[in-house]
């Protein structure tokens, strides 16, 4: 394996340009919601990504197909992926996309819990034990805060809080099975590729409307899901893995519920109390926190 890089530049900058990306990511899905329903737009945007992906495959000649034993670790990894895509985005119907966005990111902090148990060598130290608490102190406030407002999002915040458990069981599973020694683009290729027919057959099953109506912003806020944030930035956090150090790169990830609470407000026009803004910046500085030790 080639050395990594110590963080330069380019590459603290290239990480912020990605928090930013996923951060708006829930936004242009509301913004999207206006004309395709919201569980369809996960599954196609799946299904989008994943074809981009192979013609991308291809033209890198990038092996996907080889026997290697992680077929059955890469379904699971799918369907775990699958059902965090299908919590958020049908949770985004009942919540904020600035509340999701804050939800969602406890992630971070359930995945250092999982490792902790399942992968040895990711035994948390006291630094990230704080961490995991200051986040869930944030989780505890932002509740707090919808039910004192009276806005009616619990619903959604808990379909949030059950995606962040998802996508740490996804990274778990990828770190602690056969997938961890496969390439990175395989790895995404599981993914997109098992949650997009299972995030159609959802959408059918609970009766969306579908597609409603096409305008400008609706095509727009599609596309940037579709091509920036399921295929492009995943493809560029990729790059910098296989470049620069992950426990560097994943300190970062803290900006990325504070760009969503951002985008949230200017985008949408979604109401930011104090509480939920001290919320965010407990969840992202139990973020910090939790790869913190690791980058040190």
């Amino acid at each position: 394996m080639a050395e990594r890089k110590p963080l330069d530049a380019a590459a603290v900058s290239l990480m912020v340009l990605l928090c930013l990306v996923w951060g708006v990511g829930h936004a242009a899905a509301k913004l999207a919601a206006e004309g395709i329903s919201l569980v369809l737009q996960s599954g196609l945007r799946s299904v989008i990504a994943t074809l981009l992906l192979l013609a991308w495959s291809r033209w890198q000649r990038i092996a996907l197909f080889e026997r290697d034993g992680t077929l059955p670790a890469g379904i699971v990894a799918g369907l775990l992926f699958g059902g965090e895509f299908l919590f958020i985005f049908g949770g985004l119907a009942y919540t904020d996309a600035a509340r999701m966005a804050v939800f969602v990111y406890l992630a971070p902090c359930l995945t250092a819990l999982g490792l902790h148990w399942f992968v040895p060598a990711e035994r948390l130290g006291w630094l990230q034990w704080a961490g995991i608490g200051v986040a869930f102190a944030g989780i505890a406030l932002a509740f707090a805060d919808g039910f004192v407002a009276g806005r009616g999002t619990s619903l959604g915040d808990a379909a949030g809080v059950v995606a962040a458990a998802l996508w740490a069981a996804t990274t778990v599973v990828i770190r602690a099975t056969k997938l961890a020694s496969a390439s990175a683009t395989k790895t995404l290729f599981y993914q997109l590729a098992v949650s997009g027919p299972l995030l159609l057959a959802a959408s059918l099953a609970i009766g969306e409307p579908g597609v409603t109506r096409l305008t400008p912003v609706v095509l727009g806020a599609f596309a940037y899901q579709c091509v920036v944030v399921a295929f492009a930035s995943f493809l560029a956090w990729f790059w910098l893995l296989r470049h620069y150090p992950a426990a560097r790169l994943s300190v970062f990830t803290f900006l990325t519920p504070l760009f969503g609470m951002m985008a949230g407000v200017v985008l949408l026009g979604e109401p930011l109390t104090p509480r939920f803004a001290a919320a965010a910046l407990l969840v992202g500085a139990g973020i910090f926190l939790v790869n913190l030790r690791a980058a040190r």
